[in-house]
C-alpha cells in the first residue's frame, strides 16, 4: 500500500475470506482512471472472486494492471466484456463523469456494476442509473472506500450495531488528504470531470454518517467550497464542508480537504467522532500523530469505561463478500442499493448547494 498517496492506496486483507469457490464468481475491470480500482479489486479477490479481463485505452495502465493481477487478460475494447457471458460483475474507476454511463452499459449486457466513489456527477446521471437497477435486478454497487474498506470504521459500525454507544445522535467526519499535484491527471483539477469536492471525497463522509445514524435520508442545511492554497487551478476546490440533518433526527457536519503537510506520515488523518445516548466513538483511521504510525485505531467512552482497540488486521473487510453473495443471490446484505444512491445524491446536493468562499 502506498500510504503518501490516497489515489493509490489499495488496501489488503491479512487473509483470504473466500464465500465463492473457483469458477463461481469472474469479474472484470473497466475503466483505470483512478487507483481505487486496485482496492476494489483486492476486496472482491480475497472474497473469491476471478479476475478475468481488464480495459483501458491506455496500455501502460493495463500493462501494470496486468503485472499485478496476472489473472486479468488485456482485451482491446469494452465489448469484448461486455458480451462474455461468464463474468458477472465488471468494477470501474474510469474518470467520474464518465463511470454512470459505461453503468448503464454494463446492466444493459446482463452484468452487475461496481463503481468507484463519486459514481455519479449529476443527478441525471444517478436517475438514470436508479432506473436502470429497477428495470433489470442487477446491482450497482459503489466504493465508499472509507467505510467499506477501513477495519476501524467496520468495528465502529459493530459496536454501534451491538448497542455500545445507544441511539446515535450526532456524527462528525474529516476527511484530510494529500494533493500530491504533480502526479494527477489533468480531470483531477476540473469539477466537470470529478464533479467537485463535496461530490467526490465528501460522498464517503456522507456514506458513513447514514450508515452510522441508521438514517435513511437527510437534509442538506448548508455546505462551502473554497480554494485556498492551489490558485493555480482556477476550478478546483481544496475545501469543502457541509452540514445535515437525518430523517431520524440525526445531525452531520464534515470537511473534506487536500491540505495533507508533507510531515504527516500518511495521505490523510481521516476521522470519525460518533456521539450516542450512552456514549461515544472516535475512530482514527490511517495514523495516531505523533503516537503510532499503524492505522485503524478505535476508541470506545461508554459506561463501562475508556477502552482503545487496535483493529489491524482483526476486523477483515465483509462487506465484499457480501456484495458477490447479494450479486448471487439477490439479497442486500452488503449495502441496500438505496443507501447507495441516496448517499451520492445527499453528496451531489451538498455541491450544488455549496456557497463558494471568496479566498
Amino acid at each position: 500500500m502506498n500510504k503518501n498517496n490516497g489515489m493509490n492506496y489499495a488496501p489488503k486483507g491479512i487473509k483470504m475470506n473466500k464465500v465463492v469457490e473457483k469458477g463461481e464468481f469472474s469479474f472484470a475491470a473497466i475503466g483505470l482512471d483512478h487507483g481505487h480500482i486496485y482496492g476494489m479489486a483486492n476486496g472482491l479477490i480475497e472474497a473469491g472472486g476471478e479476475l478475468v479481463a481488464v480495459y483501458d485505452p491506455d496500455p501502460e495502465k493495463v500493462n501494470k494492471f496486468c503485472s499485478i493481477y496476472p489473472t486479468a487478460q488485456a482485451v482491446s475494447s469494452k465489448k469484448e466484456i461486455l458480451e462474455d457471458p461468464s463474468i458477472k460483475l465488471v468494477a470501474c474507476a474510469s474518470v467520474p463523469s464518465e463511470r454512470g454511463n459505461i453503468g448503464l452499459e454494463v446492466l444493459n449486457h446482463g452484468k452487475h456494476y461496481f463503481a468507484d466513489k463519486p459514481a455519479f456527477t449529476t443527478l441525471e446521471q444517478l436517475e438514470k442509473a436508479r432506473k436502470k437497477t429497477q428495470e433489470t435486478g442487477f446491482k450497482w454497487g459503489i466504493y465508499y472506500s472509507e467505510r467499506l474498506h477501513v477495519e476501524s470504521a467496520v468495528f465502529a459500525g459493530q459496536l454501534i450495531e451491538e448497542g455500545a454507544i445507544g441511539r446515535v445522535v450526532q456524527v462528525m467526519g474529516t476527511g484530510p488528504h494529500r494533493a500530491n499535484p504533480q502526479s494527477r491527471p489533468d480531470w483531477f483539477f476540473d469539477p466537470e470531470y470529478f464533479g467537485g469536492i463535496l461530490c467526490d471525497i465528501g460522498s464517503h463522509q456522507i456514506e458513513q454518517f447514514l450508515y452510522f445514524a441508521g438514517a435513511k435520508d437527510a437534509e442538506v442545511l448548508h455546505s462551502k467550497v473554497g480554494n485556498y492554497h492551489f490558485q493555480d487551478y482556477e476550478k478546483f476546490e481544496d475545501f469543502g464542508d457541509a452540514t445535515l440533518v437525518a430523517d431520524n433526527g440525526a445531525t452531520f457536519y464534515f470537511r473534506v480537504d487536500w491540505l495533507t503537510p508533507d510531515g504527516l506520515g500518511t495521505w490523510g488523518d481521516g476521522r470519525v467522532f460518533i456521539l450516542g445516548t450512552e456514549g461515544y466513538i472516535e475512530v482514527r483511521k490511517y495514523i495516531d500523530i505523533a503516537r503510532e504510525t499503524s492505522s485503524n485505531h478505535l476508541y470506545l467512552v461508554n459506561h463501562d469505561g475508556e477502552k482503545h482497540f487496535d483493529c489491524n488486521g482483526k476486523v477483515g473487510f465483509p462487506f465484499f463478500g457480501e456484495f458477490i453473495l447479494d450479486c448471487l443471490n439477490g439479497t442486500e446484505n452488503a449495502m441496500p442499493q438505496e443507501h447507495a444512491f441516496k448517499a451520492a445524491e445527499l453528496c451531489i446536493q451538498a455541491q450544488e448547494k455549496a456557497m463558494r468562499i471568496n479566498t
